[in-house]
């Protein structure tokens, strides 16, 4: 079972509360900004400031398919939905997609479907549908 801590708290996460945190975490980093780890993370924060257009929104949704796949093997995405886009810039998600528990081990045989979690730049709320 994946077990973590909450970053904002110091409790343990178990399930798909650390898997939402974990979500949050990749799409919220930059590439580039951990020294240990430079490739881990996203284009998102780098796109945050740009026109609100579509080519940009399509440019998130990218960015958000691409880091998922690359660095959470507990879920695989199936859609992503604008929440909010503002003319403040600000631009939220909603992700959805199915979470496997022991995705992490290579053990895709457990599937809880339909999980969702809200993605906004640099804010994470997670709850499971």
């Amino acid at each position: 079972m994946r077990t973590g801590v909450d970053r904002n708290t110091g409790e343990l996460l178990t399930g798909w509360a650390e898997c939402a945190q974990s979500i949050g975490i990749i799409v919220t980093t930059a590439i580039g900004s951990l020294v240990l780890g430079r490739d881990f993370g996203s284009d998102g924060p780098t796109l945050q400031d740009r026109p609100m257009s579509t080519p940009s929104i399509m440019d998130h949704f990218m960015s958000i398919a691409e880091s998922l796949r690359k660095w959470e093997p507990g879920f695989k995405l199936r859609r992503i939905d604008v929440l909010q886009a503002g003319g403040d810039g600000v631009i939220g998600f909603a992700i959805v997609g199915d979470f496997y528990p022991n995705g992490h081990l290579g053990d895709y045989s457990i599937v809880e479907t339909a999980q969702t979690t809200q993605i906004a730049p640099f804010l994470l709320t997670a709850e499971a549908s």
